[in-house]
């Protein structure tokens, strides 16, 4: 299980963007996350990814309560979670080719040997071809961007993915082939997803359920997503 309780959390200087937030989620359910602007689903976020701390509150992953936060996190619960931001180009080097992009992880943690095994099996998962694997962020479009970070996400093969707002700067088709990569990665695996979108229809097709973050107050259980309808996306 992913769980976090009771979290409040916000930014030096500034009132908290989340009061007594709750969310748990399931190995291998899906759970959408929508709210107004400025309501905390960002934080929520990346709370639950280990990249920021909150002021209160708990957060267990499979059963071990996390102390640290992003680098004094323990690496055994670092790489059980798979993150892919809104904003590729912010969120890859630029100095790195997109090969280097995606195997940043593995050779980050020891694994460099996996590399030329592996980059090939990711690069495919996400729809990037041999040629793209050259190139630089700059000399690529946002959407091949973002396919060479999800990339990255799965290299570690995480138990947990968190996708904030992974497909609201991309096109249709774009969108459909990056949910379609994270849904076969979820159904080989049985990882669980976080998913944070503006887009009220792609969660309700893509997510088992979904929360909705009022604004400076925890999230409460929405709908459940209609699963027969993810086709749409991932054909």
């Amino acid at each position: 299980m992913l769980e976090l309780a009771h979290l409040t959390a916000g930014y030096p200087g500034r009132p908290p963007v989340l009061r007594d937030a709750c969310l748990t989620i399931a190995p291998g359910e899906a759970v959408g996350l929508q709210g107004p602007s400025g309501c905390g689903k960002s934080t929520l976020a990346r709370v639950a990814a280990l990249l920021h701390r909150p002021d209160h509150g708990t957060v267990t992953v499979d059963g071990h309560r996390v102390h640290g936060w992003r680098h004094r996190a323990p690496r055994s619960l670092r790489t059980r979670i798979g993150v892919v931001f809104q904003q590729p180009r912010q969120s890859a080097d630029p100095r790195l080719t997109l090969a280097d992009v995606i195997a940043e992880p593995l050779r980050a943690n020891g694994r460099r040997a996996e590399v030329p095994d592996r980059l090939p099996e990711l690069s495919r998962s996400v729809g990037l071809t041999d040629e793209l694997l050259t190139r630089r962020p700059h000399e690529v479009s946002d959407g091949q961007l973002q396919r060479a970070c999800l990339a990255r996400a799965l290299a570690l093969e995480p138990r947990w993915l968190v996708c904030d707002e992974m497909t609201s700067m991309l096109d249709a088709s774009t969108t459909a082939a990056l949910v379609g990569a994270v849904e076969s990665y979820r159904t080989r695996t049985g990882a669980g997803l976080l998913a944070v979108s503006h887009d009220d229809e792609l969660l309700t097709r893509w997510c088992d359920r979904t929360v909705t973050l009022a604004a400076g107050a925890a999230g409460s259980a929405g709908a459940a997503g209609s699963a027969k309808d993810l086709d749409t996306w991932t054909s």
